[in-house]
C-alpha cells in the first residue's frame, strides 16, 4: 500500500475545516468515498476531490501537498496513524490528539497541539500563539505527548499545560508557560516577557536567560542528576535537543510562582 496523498488542486476563498480527514475517520474507505467527503468552508462544502487530487490508498498514513494557512484543524482528534503535511497549516494542528503522529515541513497557525492527549506533533517552521495551551474558556492544556518545534512559537505556550513536553529550538513570545499545572516546556532560544506567568508546577527548560517576575525566588546553582536521563530520551528525535553537545545538568534554578502555589521550577543553563 502506498500512502494516501492529498494534492491541492486550488486554494478557497475562505478557511477549510480539515477535521473529517483524520486517519480513523477515512479508515476502511476507498478513494472514491474519500473523494466524497465534505469540508466545510465558511457557509459553503467541498467535496475533498474537489480541492485535492487524491492519490493511494492506506489511509493510515497521510500526506497533504501544497496546503496553506488557511488549512485548520488537520489531524483533529487523530486516533492512531500519521499525517504528513508538505506545506503549510492554519489554526488547531493536531488539535486533541489522543495518539499517532503529525508532522508538518512548513508553519502552523494558533493553537497547534492544543489540549493533545497523547501522540507526537512535530512543526518544522515557525507557529502561533497557544501552543499545547488550553481552548478559550477551558482550565487544562495539553495532557500528555510531545511536540517539538524547530522553528519559532508565539506568545503563550504551555498555556494551562497538565502533562506532556514542549521542545522548542527557537523563540517564544510572551508568558511561555503561563498557568502550567505540570509537565515541561524547553526552549533553547530567547523567551519573552514573563516567563512562567502564574505557573503551579511543572518545569521550564531554558538555554538563556528569561524576563522572570519578581514573584519567583532564586535557588542558587544545582548540578542536577536527572537532566542527562532527559537529554537521553530525547536521542531518537531529529532534532537539535538530541545533539550531545546541546546537553547540560549544570543550572540555576528559580522557584515559582509564588503567587500561585509556587512549586514550579524553571531552571536556566550555565
Amino acid at each position: 500500500m502506498s500512502a494516501l496523498t492529498l494534492s491541492l488542486i486550488h486554494s478557497p476563498q475562505q478557511r477549510v475545516d480539515m477535521s473529517p480527514l483524520s486517519c480513523h475517520l477515512i479508515a476502511g474507505k476507498s478513494k472514491a468515498e474519500i473523494g466524497e467527503v465534505e469540508l466545510k468552508s465558511g457557509k459553503r462544502k467541498f467535496r475533498v476531490d474537489e480541492l485535492f487530487a487524491i492519490a493511494g490508498d492506506d489511509t493510515q498514513d497521510i500526506v497533504l501537498k501544497g496546503t496553506t494557512e488557511k488549512f485548520d484543524y488537520i489531524g483533529k482528534q487523530l486516533s492512531g496513524g500519521q499525517i504528513t503535511v508538505e506545506g503549510d497549516a492554519g489554526a488547531y494542528l493536531a488539535m486533541g490528539m489522543l495518539s499517532g503522529q503529525v508532522k508538518i515541513t512548513g508553519n502552523a497557525g494558533l493553537y497547534a497541539g492544543c489540549e493533545m492527549k497523547k501522540g507526537f506533533l512535530e512543526i518544522s517552521g515557525n507557529t502561533g500563539d497557544f501552543l499545547g495551551g488550553a481552548l478559550p474558556g477551558n482550565k487544562m492544556g495539553m495532557k500528555g505527548g510531545l511536540i517539538l518545534v524547530k522553528g519559532n512559537a508565539g506568545e503563550r505556550v504551555g498555556d494551562h499545560l497538565r502533562k506532556g513536553m514542549i521542545l522548542i529550538e527557537g523563540n517564544t513570545g510572551d508568558y511561555c508557560g503561563s498557568r502550567m499545572i505540570a509537565g515541561t516546556i524547553a526552549v533553547m532560544g530567547q523567551t519573552g516577557k514573563y516567563a512562567g506567568y502564574a505557573m503551579r508546577r511543572g518545569t521550564l527548560l531554558l538555554w538563556n536567560q528569561p524576563d522572570l517576575s519578581a514573584s519567583f525566588n532564586d535557588c542558587g546553582m544545582h548540578t542536577l542528576a536527572f537532566l542527562p536521563m532527559v537529554f537521553k530520551s530525547l536521542k531518537q528525535l531529529n532534532s537539535k535537543f538530541a545533539n550531545a553537545d546541546e546537553a547540560f545538568n549544570r543550572v540555576r534554578r528559580f522557584a515559582g510562582d509564588m503567587s500561585e502555589k509556587g512549586k514550579g521550577e524553571v531552571l536556566i543553563k550555565l
